[in-house]
């Protein structure tokens, strides 16, 4: 199969094909590191390939044959390099499967590579000392987002339909708007995080992909879903399988409109105007929006300081068993500044202040609970602004101490969080992009604890009434090979 053939097709076309005998996984595989190659010098997006010994039979798994990659952090692969982006962990090389590697392949994937995060998934651009920045797609000077920053590069370049992603505080949702596609960000307990990061982050990281279309992001969301026994989160069993959801009519939805995000961090024009045409689209499919008032339980300030207790002191805990396992120093020979300052923060973190984050995280999600039981959906921006460019968020960033740090990511990515601290689904939708750049802009779609159903029935109509995976960026992989 030709590149440009290839990358016509999302994750369910193409085992479709594969199942028909159209078509072979090695084929495939084969044009996946052809488009790999074509785009790399370009976005820097995959941080490395390796051959493959996954060989499903067509038709064996809902997936078989697909390429995939999956974020050098988050997943663990028997015999492949897990480096979290840093120096600290270079070279680290998996002894076993994850509990979500093993769901991967049992799915059919062909993962074939890793794709590049920012160090320890620790900021929302990915702009790491240990293989350098990612470009988007879209537009090589601007952010890619992060932390799945790599992913999202790579599938919106057509290297691969769909990336394995993960999210903390938008690190899905972000980078999923800033390249133009679809991103889920599933319920907490939804998706198996051990058997080592179980806690990673208290319960606020979640795992998760980025597609070009939401029938694909549905489809693997079946396939990983469901706990391992000692995990300790849990989400009930959907009543029926997403990607079954994705084509059920959504129903007539109450959809409350978050304009302006908390924090004060003001919604740009471009930005504003497509949460308007946004509006009136889903008001032409017969739901009723309306704009509301969206509380926390707390005020912005806590918010933020319990957000940087809780990250620093999970940072600090992972820092020292690297170091510890690796024999290297925590300084900056290893780790990044602005990684460095959350270590050296979180390091002070006393148990009572750690206790007190843990309270706050349940007054949101108490509070989220009560919003979501007049309205069925929440609107906002997925970003209050369009891409910035590469090193925007690192200005001046040697001076940010770990509190400093985190109240600039979040000022940057105000409207994702919450439902990161609160556990419950959100998804970006490239619903439109700005009429002056022609860059794509998302918008957050936010339900109640368990309900991905309910947002993949939106995601479904809204990709029918605004088709979205016909656009391309100007780095594309079907049109810089001829191969």
């Amino acid at each position: 199969m030709r590149v440009n053939e290839y990358v016509r097709h999302d994750a369910v076309g193409l085992a479709e094909l594969v199942a028909a005998g159209e078509v072979t996984p090695a084929e495939l595989e084969s044009a996946a590191r052809q488009a790999a190659l074509a785009v790399h010098t370009r976005i820097n997006a995959v941080v490395e390939t390796w051959p493959t010994d996954d060989t499903p039979a067509p038709g064996s798994a809902p997936l078989a044959g697909v390429p995939f990659l999956i974020k050098d952090i988050g997943v663990a692969m028997a015999g492949r390099r897990t480096e979290l982006g840093s120096r600290l962990a270079a070279g680290q090389v998996a002894g076993a499967d994850s509990h979500l590697m093993r769901r991967f392949r049992r799915a059919g994937l062909v993962t074939f590579g890793r794709t590049a995060t920012p160090e320890m998934a620790y900021s929302l651009t990915t702009e790491p000392v240990l293989y350098g920045a990612t470009r988007n797609p879209w537009h090589p000077e601007l952010s890619a987002g992060g932390s799945s920053g790599g992913s999202a590069a790579a599938v919106a370049a057509g290297v691969v339909p769909l990336a394995h992603a993960t999210d903390a505080a938008g690190s899905l949702r972000v980078p999923a708007a800033h390249n133009g596609l679809f991103g889920l960000k599933p319920t907490r307990g939804r998706v198996s995080m051990g058997p080592h990061f179980d806690e990673l982050y208290n319960g606020l990281a979640v795992q998760g992909s980025v597609s070009r279309t939401v029938r694909d992001s549905a489809a693997l969301l079946d396939e990983i879903r469901g706990p391992e026994p000692g995990d300790p989160y849990f989400a009930q069993e959907p009543a029926r399988p997403y990607a079954e959801e994705v084509t059920r009519p959504p129903g007539s939805l109450r959809i409350g409109v978050l304009t302006q995000a908390w924090g004060g961090r003001r919604t740009t024009a471009p930005v504003a105007d497509a949460l308007s045409r946004t509006v009136r689209l889903l008001e032409s499919l017969g739901h009723r929006v309306t704009e509301s008032e969206v509380g926390l339980g707390t005020d912005w300030e806590d918010f933020v300081l319990a957000n940087a207790r809780l990250w620093t002191a999970n940072l600090t805990a992972s820092v020292d068993a690297l170091a510890a396992a690796f024999g290297r120093p925590v300084d900056h020979s290893t780790l990044e500044p602005v990684t460095l300052a959350g270590y050296h923060y979180g390091q002070r973190v006393g148990a009572a202040q750690f206790v007190t984050a843990l309270a706050i995280r349940n007054t949101v999600a108490r509070s989220l609970a009560r919003y979501f039981d007049t309205y069925d959906i929440l609107l906002t921006p997925t970003l209050p602004e369009l891409p910035p460019p590469l090193g925007a968020y690192g200005e001046d960033a040697g001076t940010l101490d770990g509190l400093g740090w985190i109240a600039r990511v979040l000022d940057r990515s105000p409207f994702t969080v919450a439902f990161n601290v609160a556990g419950t689904p959100a998804m970006s939708v490239p619903v439109t992009a700005d009429a002056a750049t022609g860059l794509p802009i998302g918008m957050q779609f936010a339900a109640g604890h368990g309900l991905e159903g309910r947002l993949f029935r939106l995601a479904g109509q809204l990709e029918q009434a605004s088709p979205w995976s016909d656009r391309i960026p100007g780095v594309w992989a079907g049109t810089l090979t001829n191969r």
